[in-house]
């Protein structure tokens, strides 16, 4: 029996698959981002969207941005400022579950979608107070959270809405304007 067109007929098909396999890794990595392993905003968006459109009258809508971020970069370094942002992540993960998404949209800037957890958010806000330990120093933490009830509409609507509400939360939101 002559095995060679079976051989010559294989090897492309592995390099396809080999290649595919790469591709969709690559298209995984892309849609994480590197330094929380949360979602990034593309990988966010079409989840997200999926989950409220499932199940709209049930969903909440997040948006969370660290308080004076730029001042623990500035006073402890951006590897503290890195421990800062992937405790975030981490607080915002565990504390989403299997029933919600979390993403790092960029920055200090994160955003969560939520299945019955209204009740749950001055949690998630106690969670995101705790200090965050970088070598031998707690870093002092604070977040503003916005949250929106999107119903039947668009996540960029309902996260609009949580970015107004978030706005007002943070502290000196009377006398700062938004930049």
């Amino acid at each position: 029996m002559d095995l060679a067109p079976l051989v010559a007929a294989g090897v492309p098909l592995l390099g396809w698959t080999a290649h595919s396999a790469f591709l969709a890794r690559r298209l995984t990595t892309a849609r994480r981002d590197p330094l929380t392993g949360l979602l990034t905003r593309d990988g966010f968006t079409a989840r997200a969207e999926r989950l409220i459109h499932r199940h709209p009258e049930r969903t909440t809508v997040l948006l969370i941005d660290l308080d004076d971020f730029k001042a623990v970069n500035d006073t402890h370094g951006h590897a503290a400022g890195d421990a800062v942002l992937a405790a975030t992540a981490r607080r915002l993960a565990t504390w989403c579950g299997t029933d919600g998404l979390a993403a790092r949209l960029g920055g200090d800037e994160f955003a969560a979608v939520v299945l019955d957890t209204d009740h749950r958010v001055p949690e998630l806000r106690g969670l995101l107070q705790h200090p965050v330990p970088h070598g031998t120093e707690l870093l002092s933490v604070s977040a503003s959270v916005g949250t929106s009830h999107p119903g039947t509409h668009l996540l960029t609507e309902a996260l609009s809405a949580a970015d107004r509400q978030m706005y007002a939360a943070k502290p000196g939101a009377r006398t700062a304007r938004r930049r």
